[in-house]
């Protein structure tokens, strides 16, 4: 699985096209067929950006939910209705559906954000706001993660 990281800001054109970065480009190769994305609402008004095989193992991760059933099958009626599957053009972008730059409220510029197993799409003054508030906090954010991770595991943290 590639990871994707780092963050660049990007122009969409009036075409709704999005250039990815090349460096990001590299995780959405597959074989020798057109390279693609599937394209969904993220969280706190983004797009999430996910490759072919990451898009398929997280549906089938579904298959195995704790969640009852009519929670699963509101959750897959919402995302595989919002979501797309885009083709990357041989220039590196992808024309996002208008109703995804809406939800995200993206206009002619965005923010491509690396996020291990995904891209997230934001809007650029959104990001800055979250940044400035969250990255002082960020090791604090990591040692709640480890915690509960470590309690979910039945580890300690000694």
């Amino acid at each position: 699985m590639f990871t994707f990281t780092g963050n660049i800001e990007r122009s969409i054109d009036n075409k709704q096209r999005l250039s990815i970065p090349t460096e990001m480009r590299v995780g959405f190769v597959m074989g020798s067929g057109p390279s693609v994305v599937y394209a969904s609402p993220g969280s706190a008004g983004s797009i999430f950006l996910w490759s072919d095989s990451t898009f398929e193992a997280m549906s089938k991760s579904l298959d195995h939910s704790l969640l009852p059933n009519e929670d699963v099958m509101e959750y897959e009626q919402l995302l595989y209705s919002q979501s797309r599957r885009i083709e990357i053009d041989k220039a590196g972008r992808i024309r996002l559906p208008e109703s995804l730059l809406e939800y995200a409220g993206i206009g002619s510029q965005a923010i491509v954000i690396g996020v291990r197993d995904h891209i997230e799409i934001r809007d650029p003054k959104e990001w800055k706001a979250t940044l400035k508030e969250k990255l002082p906090k960020l090791h604090k954010i990591l040692s709640q993660a480890r915690s509960q991770g470590s309690a979910r595991s039945g580890e300690t943290n000694e």
